[in-house]
């Protein structure tokens, strides 16, 4: 091979290297709009679908909802009947009880305040007013009784006296009644 056959060769190689590569740009200048249109025409497209796809499932999604609440509504109506009847009584004393365990203690319930309440105030109360009363009524008997005594004792002898002159039988015992032998 000489060097003017590897000259011309190279040449040749280069003239169509560019050759190619103003066929390559030309080729991309070309498909960079028609990628373009391309993917617009699929967004385009695919809106399109979305769009059909929307308007068929709207109805059918909403009759679907209609037929599942309609479904549930009853359902769910007897179970809230059935925890009223059957859970909600025991829940309800549950939480009651559960409140009172909760429940702090009254500082005026502990000790002497729990004894002092009024209820029992009341009571005593009223226990005192009767032993009061009882005593009152006692007292009284006992002055009536005292009262009449000193009477008896103080007019005893002047009687004695006058039953000893009138009638012998009479004689006084020992708490100064006169008595006579017959009764």
């Amino acid at each position: 091979m000489s060097l003017i056959d590897t000259n011309g060769t190279a040449q040749e190689a280069a003239a169509l290297g560019a050759r190619a590569k103003d066929r390559a740009m030309d080729a991309v200048a070309q498909a960079v709009p028609a990628g373009k249109r391309a993917g617009a025409t699929a967004v385009q497209g695919v809106r399109q679908g979305v769009q059909g796809a929307r308007e068929w499932a709207t109805p059918r999604i909403e009759q679907a909802v209609y037929d599942a609440r309609e479904w549930a509504a009853p359902r769910i109506d007897d179970a809230a009947e059935a925890v009223t009847t059957t859970v909600a009584p025991a829940v309800s004393s549950a939480l009651h009880a559960t409140a009172e365990q909760v429940r702090p203690a009254d500082p005026a319930r502990t000790g002497i305040g729990r004894l002092l309440g009024w209820r029992w105030l009341v009571g005593a109360g009223v226990a005192l007013a009767a032993a009061g009363a009882g005593a009152a009524i006692a007292m009284r008997r006992r002055y009536a009784n005292a009262t009449e005594e000193a009477k008896n004792a103080t007019e005893a002898p002047g009687e004695d006296r006058a039953a000893q002159d009138g009638d012998a039988s009479a004689r006084p015992e020992v708490n100064g009644r006169v008595t006579s032998p017959g009764t």
